[in-house]
């Protein structure tokens, strides 16, 4: 069976898609799923391109010891709606420019990554660039509950395409 791919898109890719990206990308290693399981992280700007996370997510995620340091921003490409099987924004805003630019055949794929989350009501991860620190934990914590619901999903339907 192939891979699932899954990409986390946010709009400059140095906050939120790449703090997914890690948390994600931990859970995986955990488990053992490296080959069943590829991620990526993107932005649907260019404002970043080449530069590492912010700082600040880098600092939060390491408390909790995830590892940021070797992811570098990147935006979407149209080749991306076609290689990945799970292209979850960050937001309804990220959500929609992402629909404006997927190839109808591929929308199936589009959808708010929050909607994997058990423990958080909230339909959008909120962006803590502007803000402090604290926006950038609270942040991690919505990541890790949806990440987990996330990792559910992708193994159910493993199991289900046997």
């Amino acid at each position: 069976m192939a891979p699932t791919r899954v990409l986390f898109v946010c709009m400059g890719n140095i906050c939120r898609s790449p703090t997914a990206h890690g948390v994600f990308r931990h859970l995986v290693e955990l488990r053992k799923l490296t080959r069943e399981i590829e991620i990526e992280s993107a932005g649907t700007h260019a404002y970043h391109v080449g530069e590492p996370p912010d700082r600040r997510a880098v600092t939060a995620a390491a408390r909790q010891g995830y590892d940021l340091s070797d992811l570098r921003a990147r935006q979407v490409s149209q080749d991306d709606f076609r290689r990945f099987d799970y292209i979850l924004a960050m937001d309804m805003e990220n959500l929609m420019l992402l629909q404006q630019d997927c190839p109808a055949e591929y929308r199936n794929k589009l959808g708010l990554f929050m909607s994997f989350a058990k423990q958080h009501s909230e339909r959008e991860v909120p962006d803590p660039y502007y803000g402090n620190a604290q926006g950038f934990e609270t942040v991690l914590r919505m990541v890790e509950d949806a990440a987990e619901g996330l990792l559910q999903d992708i193994l159910k339907r493993r199991r289900q395409a046997g």
